[in-house]
């Protein structure tokens, strides 16, 4: 595979340009077709999955961690934990009725991360959502001590303000303690205006690793959902009735023509813009079919003209 491999901010982590979302594992992926899956993508290359203790306790049935227990048997069963980049996330509400980032916490929560995942390190563990009570500064010393203890070699946040951020930043630097390597923000063609407004800069500023979740907006830019007949093809259809506005089919529209032009879906076109962005490292992506997944991973062999991306970025503005 020609693509390059990109860093993920100032970590010695190097990835192909696209992070597989287990988000799916447990969940909309039986622990079965998880393993076919996760045996494709690193057949072909790719290495970086992205998970939380959380994932998938929302299903029926579910308590949370079973999509980390798959990714941990899915290694234990290959023998191929070294290569593998592991990120998973801390601090989601698992069943207390609150997020939680305090110290105590996040070691606790590490070490049954370690458990299920059958590892002895995280690659990058990454504040999942604040709890904004608990000071960066504690946050952040839990991640210091993990860290030299080898349980985690870097760290990253997702759900954080700016504000939260910035502070989080500079307590690293004033404290000498880890800091944070990556943003995992919303961000897709459709979801552009918070991230391009209050973080775009300050990742570049800081040299932090952009890694998006929602990339495809819940399956909106695959263009598979065009009217409210629709929202019932798969389980996460629900999820995109917020998409169907002027804006959303503009986008849609601007996807099908520049599809066209490269022979491809319009999933594939909005992860090569996605992947074309200043600051982003990789988007996040998720299959639970084989074809679905095929697809997904050539988008990193995709490098889209300045007119295509003209006419994606002009339809999609806010």
């Amino acid at each position: 595979m020609a693509t390059q491999k990109r860093k993920i901010g100032n970590s010695d982590l190097e990835i192909l340009p696209l992070i597989f979302g287990g988000n799916v594992f447990g969940w909309t992926a039986d622990e079965k077709r998880s393993f076919e899956l996760l045996n494709t993508f690193v057949e072909k290359g790719f290495d970086c999955i992205d998970t939380a203790d959380s994932y998938s306790r929302w299903a029926q049935g579910n308590k949370g961690g079973e999509s980390e227990t798959i990714i941990g048997k899915w290694m234990k069963e290959r023998g191929n934990r070294n290569k593998i980049i592991i990120a998973t996330k801390v601090g989601s509400d698992m069943g207390k009725g609150k997020r939680d980032i305090s110290k105590a916490y996040i070691l606790q929560a590490a070490e049954d991360s370690l458990r299920r995942l059958q590892t002895d390190h995280i690659d990058l563990y990454q504040t999942h959502w604040d709890d904004n009570v608990t000071p960066v500064e504690e946050t952040l010393e839990a991640y210091d001590q993990l860290v030299k203890q080898g349980k985690v070699r870097w760290i990253g946040a997702s759900n954080l303000s700016a504000e939260r951020l910035n502070a989080s930043l500079d307590a690293s630097k004033k404290l000498n303690y880890p800091a944070y390597q990556s943003l995992q923000p919303l961000y897709n063609l459709y979801d552009r205006e918070t991230f391009e407004k209050q973080y775009q800069q300050l990742c570049i500023k800081n040299n932090l690793g952009v890694i998006t979740y929602y990339s495809l907006a819940s399956g909106f830019l695959s263009g598979k959902y065009k009217s409210e007949k629709d929202l019932s093809i798969s389980q996460r259809g629900e999820f995109n009735k917020k998409y169907f506005t002027e804006r959303g089919f503009k986008i849609i529209a601007a996807l099908e023509e520049v599809s066209k032009q490269y022979h491809t879906s319009p999933a594939v076109i909005a992860l090569a813009w996605l992947i074309a962005q200043p600051a982003i490292t990789a988007p996040i992506a998720s299959a639970t079919k084989m074809e679905q997944l095929k697809e997904l991973m050539s988008a990193i062999e995709l490098k889209l003209d300045n007119t295509s991306l003209e006419i994606l970025s002009k339809a999609s503005s806010y």
